[in-house]
């Protein structure tokens, strides 16, 4: 599974998709499920996923899954594919 892969799962349990939906495109409060709570959830997942430590500014700026193929590319995790 490449690293893009392992983000969208991520973003899909974190937010309680289903396993089809689209996330390449989501932003923040883009649909129901992207609420505050589950942006939380949503960074953890992605910690855990990539074993890195997002830093304060770095949850603020989450806001869309293109900023966090930005974010990760930061913590030197290469997300292509």
């Amino acid at each position: 599974m490449s690293n893009l892969d392992r983000l969208r799962v991520a973003f899909r349990t974190a937010l309680g998709l289903p396993e089809d939906f689209d996330v390449d495109k989501l932003e923040y409060r883009g649909i129901e499920q992207w609420d505050s709570l589950a942006h939380l959830t949503l960074v953890a997942e992605i910690e855990d996923a990539f074993d890195v430590m997002i830093d304060t500014d770095e949850v603020i700026d989450l806001s869309s899954f293109d900023k966090a193929v930005e974010i990760l590319g930061k913590h030197d995790v290469e997300l292509t594919g």
